[in-house]
């Protein structure tokens, strides 16, 4: 099912769109208070005569611990800054508690600049790192004192003077250092494209573990600092497992947002990323565009290679798409051969297409494995906000209905068109009143001639019509769109096939007997056992087959050629002819030309229109002929509406023509008159009827 439609304004809580302009400002605000307040501690220290860090066995040992949590976090080799560290906060907040706000500082001071050395390009983060901590650690001070507890290196604060009444104030005191850090760094350090609400709710459950380790280790630090401090070094043994534990976790948190096979973002990664880059857009009045892309005829190598290959060729396209994205897009894939390209700032629609197009043509060019050459053609479906949609879901599901559009239509590339959107409010309302039509019989078949240039009848054109009870004539491209999106469609051709043979039936017994041509859909060519069906209603109406002929387009053969073709010769097999609609609009009409078994060729309308004013649309429409012939098909053009093209097209060869100066679609009624005023042969028709304002051919 495609989506339904939205207009809904953005409903997501705009925190962080609310504290955009504060986070922007936080890092050097970080710093310069961390500075000031670090600055300010050490003047008043020398000058008062104070110790900065307590001497002897302790300072010693403390200095043995921090460097082997240093040397710790150096050996990782990887960036850990983001959401702080379990190790190093534990170690901070027990200097902390034992001997104050500055030789705890000093000890964060420590680590961040001795892992910023050896890490020189994550300087801005360590620096930020460090700065959000000394200003956790005096407000874990301020905590402290608002307890009376002021502890310095020559009054520490003893462990074994704690009682009771001390554990709420280092269980504070640890919160208020793991909210002003942990908030702060969110805010800050968080990668945009990490997605806010994943990435919050991970370091809400990692920070949990961490107060717990605060709360469980920190004290235990004080208690041997102060009664055997030499066994300080050990306790690098529990606050490192503490760091991997904590990493691990957040690791598994990343995989969630990661697809296993091509290491790009995946489906709920694109949601939040998109919700953040549409906050930023509303906030600026700027565009974000996402485009949806997938491969047309990867099932097939999966099929006929197996998966092996096919997962190898996922990781070719991936990386293909990773190379020809635009600065500021970000792909992710969405499963199978489907992927998306987030455009977080977009110039215009024009631009966001042409931007797809280029992607496109990218995938679609030659893939190589192991030798073979393989050509996946990629569709690609666009929409923006906020013409198309106001929230993330909505614009994925737009892109979507898009991208459906464009691998339907083989035309590469769609922008979303509400109204080619068949799962809108007003087009599901006219959904169920067409399927209801359909039931009650209210849907009307139209029959328009198609005459020799003799005058002799070659045959009728089954169309659609139907008149809304309420909205009135509805144009049948517009519920035939929605009867073939919505799977209404095999309901719909068997109402034209029931009604269209019984018409027939009807006409033969008078003595009318003309064939009929009746459109079908790919999608009923594809059902099984759709020729035994046809075979069967013209056994029961009691027609033969000669007197039925489909009408396909080439598309039939696009989705499944293996099937559509033994449903087509199983069609041929009992009789019933076959025509080709719509010759020229698709892109390889001559190769599909040899492998579809059709008598009848017709050619499209818009080569008609301008046969007699445009040199090439008349090279065009001699060729066809010619080919067609060549081939043993008769050939018919539709669309003949003025005197000159349908002498034309009787001078180019054509057999036959359909359009308004033959006569517009008629009723039932209509037509079996102008039938039977047809009886004596005319050398050329003449337009009897005036074309109705929706009159001229629809294709099922």
């Amino acid at each position: 099912m495609k989506p339904t439609e939205s207009a809904a304004p953005v409903s997501r809580p705009r925190a962080r769109a609310a504290c955009t302009g504060i986070a922007a400002r936080l890092p050097a605000t970080a710093v310069a208070l961390a500075a000031l307040l670090l600055a300010t501690g050490i003047t008043s220290a020398v000058r008062e005569g104070h110790g900065l860090f307590p001497g002897g066995t302790a300072g010693w040992s403390l200095a043995v611990l921090t460097g082997i949590i240093v040397a710790h976090l150096v050996a990782l080799g990887r960036d850990r800054w983001w959401g702080g560290t379990g190790s190093g906060a534990a170690l901070t907040l027990a200097v902390l508690l034992l001997y104050g706000w500055l030789p705890a500082g000093l000890v964060s001071l420590a680590v961040v600049v001795l892992v910023g050395a050896a890490r020189r390009h994550r300087w801005r983060q360590g620096l930020l790192h460090g700065a959000a901590d000394i200003l956790g650690i005096g407000v874990a001070a301020l905590v402290l004192a608002a307890f009376g507890d002021v502890p310095s290196v020559e009054r520490p604060w003893q462990p074994l003077e704690w009682g009771i009444e001390a554990v709420p104030e280092v269980a504070l005191a640890a919160v208020a250092y793991l909210v002003v850090t942990r908030l702060m760094l969110w805010y800050t350090l968080a990668p945009q494209g990490g997605g806010l609400p994943t990435a919050a709710r991970t370091a809400l459950l990692r920070q949990g573990l961490v107060a717990v380790a605060l709360l469980g280790i920190a004290p235990l630090i004080c208690a041997v600092a102060v009664s055997l401090p030499v066994l300080l070094p050990l306790f690098a043994v529990p606050l490192i497992a503490l760091d991997s534990t904590l990493w691990i976790a957040r690791a598994r948190a990343e995989e969630q947002l990661r697809d296993p096979l091509t290491g790009l973002p995946n489906r709920q990664w694109l949601l939040e990323r998109t919700w953040t880059a549409l906050e930023d857009a509303e906030g600026e009045g700027l565009r974000t565009a996402l485009v949806l892309i997938d491969l047309d005829r990867f099932r097939s190598v999966n099929d006929t290679l197996g998966h092996l290959a096919g997962d190898r060729l996922l990781l070719q396209i991936a990386d293909r798409l990773r190379l020809a994205l635009p600065r500021g897009a970000e792909a992710a894939r969405l499963g199978g051969d489907e992927f998306a390209v987030l455009l977080p700032t977009a110039d215009s629609t024009t631009s966001a297409q042409r931007i797809a197009r280029q992607l496109a043509a990218e995938l679609s060019s030659p893939l190589d494995l192991d030798g073979l050459t393989l050509v996946l053609e990629a569709s690609a479906g666009v929409a923006v906000f906020p013409d198309h949609a106001t929230d993330a879901e909505g614009l994925l599901q737009r892109a979507d209905v898009a991208m459906y559009q464009a691998k339907r239509d083989r035309t590469g590339v769609e922008v979303y068109e509400s109204k080619r959107d068949s799962n809108t409010p007003d087009r599901l309302g006219l959904l169920g009143d067409l399927r209801r039509a359909l039931d009650a019989g209210d849907v009307e078949l139209h029959y328009q001639p198609k005459v020799g240039f003799d005058g002799h009848v070659a045959g009728l054109e089954a169309l659609v019509r139907w008149v809304h009870p309420e909205r009135g004539r509805v144009p049948p491209d517009e519920f035939i769109a929605i009867a073939e999106t919505s799977g209404l469609m095999p309901h719909l051709t068997e109402y034209v096939l029931e009604t269209a043979l019984g018409q027939v039936a009807k006409w033969r017994a008078q003595g009318l007997e003309v064939p009929v041509a009746v459109n079908v859909s790919p999608r009923d060519v594809h059902s099984p056992g759709f020729a035994g069906a046809v075979a069967a209603r013209l056994a029961r109406h009691g027609v033969p087959a000669g007197a039925l002929q489909l009408e396909i387009t080439e598309h039939v053969l696009l989705e499944d050629p293996q099937r559509a073709a033994d449903t087509l010769a199983g069609l041929t097999g009992h009789g019933v002819k076959m025509s080709l609609d719509d010759f020229g609009t698709g892109y390889s009409s001559l190769v599909h030309l040899r492998r579809l078994p059709v008598s009848e060729l017709k050619i499209d309308r818009s080569f008609v229109a301008r046969l007699a004013v445009d040199t090439e649309d008349a090279e065009i429409v001699r060729c066809t002929v010619d080919l067609a012939h060549s081939l043993g098909l008769l050939v018919v053009a539709e669309g003949v509406e003025d005197d000159e093209t349908w002498e034309r097209l009787r001078d180019l060869g054509c057999d036959a023509v359909q359009g308004w100066l033959v006569a517009a679609a008629m009723p039932p009624a209509e037509t079996t008159a102008w039938l039977r005023a047809r009886d004596a042969p005319a050398p050329r028709p003449t337009a009897e009827l005036p074309p109705p304002k929706d009159a001229g051919q629809v294709v099922q």
